[in-house]
């Protein structure tokens, strides 16, 4: 597990990398991945954008980016967590991934970057 505390977002995230839960699909490797969002500001936080970087052990890397996470663009009040499962699909066995989060301060409009920690 990994956590990282950035503009008051606490990220944790959680792969579940064993030969049970890897899932091997067209030569990629899919790793599942749990993620927990934590809001410790005294404001409500919108997260707009996503941003990882994903590196094989071959050396390739590539972005991946978008709205939101998992379709959805959560908002989440002081005290309050958000929970989600993604994948992270690896062309080699082994890799690592990190990334950030575009954090919305609800109640001064102010958008900042929440760094998400590197992840083996």
């Amino acid at each position: 597990m990994a956590n990282k505390i950035s503009e008051g977002v606490e990220i944790e995230v959680e792969t579940f990398i064993n030969p049970t839960t890897v899932i091997r699909c067209r030569g990629a490797h899919v790793c599942p991945t749990g993620i927990t969002i934590w809001n410790h500001n005294n404001f409500s936080v919108k997260l707009h954008r996503r941003q990882w970087h994903i590196f094989d052990s071959n050396g390739s890397h590539r972005e991946v980016e978008g709205e939101g996470v998992v379709g959805v663009q959560p908002i989440l009040q002081p005290g309050e967590k958000y929970q989600y499962v993604s994948g992270c699909n690896l062309h080699t066995e082994m890799g690592k991934m990190y990334g950030s989060y575009n954090m919305e301060n609800r109640i001064q409009k102010i958008s900042s970057k929440v760094n998400i920690r590197c992840l083996r």
